[in-house]
């Protein structure tokens, strides 16, 4: 456990240290806060011609705002986590430093975790930028802090399943830009699998729609924890991690 602290240690210092971290975190805050802005006015406007309509139906803050929101986040997470995992291994393989760690009395799975995890608070720092843009709405608002727990609970998921996978082709290349563009691929095609079972209800079209990530994250965002959901996540962060390891065993093989 002690291995595994120390890589995390090192690998969050190498994002803070350089422009990495910096770098995400202002853009995701500016494209978060667009979102945000635009939510809140077309909340606004719907609630003021509904009152000039002389309608009194209450709007729901979680269905019309939080809900589409948590929507856009693993979305825009869809298209910064590339950025993230691209560097794991592929900059170790580049520098040459992976055979240090190769030949080194560590165990694989430490580095992987360590590795992940460094990765998953990096992740997890980007979700606090949209809590302070919730905050606002319990300021001014009544919305349902349950639902909006449960849709962080399935975002942190998704980031865990998304960062095992890209750690994984991480591992496969020493080009960092390589490593980015086929996780970004991956995960375009993660994200409209079940595009498919709209036209068709095969087995195999039912299979790839289960494989979607997004069709796993809808049920966080209406506020349910769903327990198939939850393993898929958990089964999908776990087979990332171990293709991680075979991949990164392989490499001590060649050391």
């Amino acid at each position: 456990m002690r291995n595994i602290w120390t890589i995390c240690r090192k690998e969050l210092g190498s994002y803070f240290v350089s422009p990495i971290a910096y770098g995400l975190l202002a853009v995701f805050a500016v494209a978060f806060g667009f979102f945000f802005w635009n939510a809140l006015n077309y909340f606004v406007l719907a609630g003021l011609e509904m009152q000039l309509r002389g309608e009194s139906i209450p709007m729901n803050l979680n269905e019309e705002i939080v809900r589409p929101l948590l929507s856009d986040a693993g979305f825009v997470f869809l298209l910064l986590i590339p950025f993230v995992t691209m560097r794991l291994f592929a900059e170790e393989k580049r520098t040459g430093t992976i055979e240090l760690l190769a030949t080194s009395p560590i165990r694989d799975v430490e580095i992987i975790l360590g590795k992940w995890l460094a990765a998953l608070v990096l992740y997890a720092s980007l979700l606090l930028f949209t809590a302070l843009n919730f905050a606002w709405l319990f300021v001014y608002g009544k919305p349902d802090w349950k639902p909006l727990l449960v849709g962080y609970l399935g975002l942190l998921l998704q980031g865990g399943l998304l960062l095992a996978i890209g750690s994984f082709i991480s591992t496969l290349t020493r080009n960092q830009i390589i490593a980015g563009a086929a996780t970004f691929g991956l995960f375009i095609l993660l994200w409209v699998l079940d595009w498919v079972t709209g036209y068709d209800s095969a087995t195999w079209s039912t299979v790839l729609g289960y494989l979607c990530v997004l069709t796993h994250f809808n049920s966080f965002a209406r506020g349910v924890i769903d327990t198939k959901d939850v393993v898929f996540y958990l089964s999908g962060i776990f087979l990332g991690l171990f293709a991680t390891a075979r991949s990164l065993e392989s490499l001590r093989w060649r050391s």
